[in-house]
């Protein structure tokens, strides 16, 4: 059976009922025009444009070189080819930072410029302050805590958070109460919706049944309120391994792989093109490029 869905477009008071509905918040990662409509057409709910380009399209380490100019260029390509799904945009590393005016700035181009109908940015505590003023002026704020991707310097690369209990009784960078105090504030500030990565399931779902707002999971456990993964990493698009919390529903790098190399062979071999495949010199009447 087909998950398509035909309801209208998915809007943020639409995800926020989906706490109370307790139907599950489908979302994955899109970066261009092609895989944005198909995704949408799968009846996906939330299409995040997500800083991971830097990895998966870029080819980086990390998602830390992104720049505002490269994420307001693939969201405009995402929005177009969205007719149903939310489609989030993320503030990269240092667009938001410096100051809630940097990040106003940063946000309204994403909003104006790429198009999309909320932005997400990392981060708890910290910038709770820049979500409740984007909040305030009418900019939804999905937000990110426990393992946040532009934070890979303070943590050593991409580690779990959350595993162990501050020592000092304070919350500490990584600890159980810092995940909390996170999630508790993003959500105090006015964020719609939360992303909760790379912490233990049974945190995460401890912190799902005490916000209010959604939490959307990834490597969190089945006790969010909805998912969300890197589409080139569930339809097998990537290279080298995959992260522990990464299901595969499709091998597609290799099939691109073999369907290059049955072209490669038939163009060496003359296979390709064929005469179905060429226009002759005098035609009988006018044949279209694309059928």
């Amino acid at each position: 059976m087909s998950a398509k869905l035909t309801e209208e477009r998915v809007t943020v008071p639409s995800i926020l009922l989906r706490k109370q509905s307790g139907r599950k918040i489908v979302a994955l990662t899109a970066y261009d025009f092609t895989f944005s409509r198909l995704i949408d057409a799968a009846g996906c709910d939330v299409i995040l444009v997500g800083d991971s380009l830097g990895c998966v399209i870029q080819g980086g380490g990390t998602t830390l070189p992104v720049t505002l100019d490269e994420m307001v260029y693939h969201c405009r390509c995402v929005t177009r080819g969205a007719s149903r799904a939310l489609v989030v945009g993320d503030l990269p590393f240092m667009s938001y930072q410096a100051s809630i005016e940097d990040g106003m700035r940063a946000a309204g181009r994403l909003v104006k410029e790429g198009g999309v109908a909320a932005v997400k940015l990392e981060g708890g505590v910290a910038v709770a302050p820049l979500i409740e003023r984007l909040s305030s002026f009418d900019i939804p704020v999905m937000g990110h805590v426990g393992l946040t991707p532009q934070s890979f310097h303070r943590m050593g690369g991409h580690k779990v958070q959350g595993r162990a209990k501050s020592r000092v009784g304070a919350a500490t960078p990584g600890s159980r109460e810092q995940v909390i105090a996170d999630a508790k504030a993003v959500e105090k500030a006015g964020a719609f919706c939360i992303v909760l990565e790379g912490v233990p399931t049974e945190l995460a779902a401890e912190i799902t049944a005490e916000l209010e707002i959604p939490t959307i999971g990834i490597g969190a456990g089945a006790g969010c309120d909805g998912q969300i993964l890197v589409s080139y990493d569930m339809l097998g698009l990537g290279g080298g391994e995959y992260p522990k919390f990464v299901k595969q529903y499709a091998a597609l790098g290799a099939s691109v792989t073999e369907a290059v190399e049955r072209y490669s062979s038939e163009v060496r071999s003359g296979a390709f093109p064929a005469q179905e495949h060429s226009f002759s010199a005098v035609a009988r009447k006018k044949v279209a490029l694309i059928k």
